[in-house]
């Protein structure tokens, strides 16, 4: 337990036992589950953008990737 010490957390990469810095939000849907406008937000590491990507678009789930700038400019999902 950490007492006295607040430890930063940064935003990481979604890939399985990943826990590199997040450089990629690769924004998607299911549309059997959202309306068409609804995204939820995967992170990825320059490493793990492409295979993190191809994974959603096999699925026709992928709608957008974009720079992940901060966590303010990411949306909530």
């Amino acid at each position: 337990m950490l007492v006295g010490m607040v430890e930063e957390l940064h935003p990481q990469c979604s890939a399985k036992g990943c826990r590199a810095s997040a450089a990629w939000q690769l924004l998607w849907n299911n549309p059997k589950l959202h309306t068409p406008e609804y995204r939820k937000t995967w992170l990825a590491c320059d490493e793990h953008r492409l295979s993190l990507g191809a994974f959603l678009e096999a699925r026709s789930f992928l709608k957008e990737v974009t720079p992940f700038v901060s966590s303010e400019d990411a949306g909530v999902s």
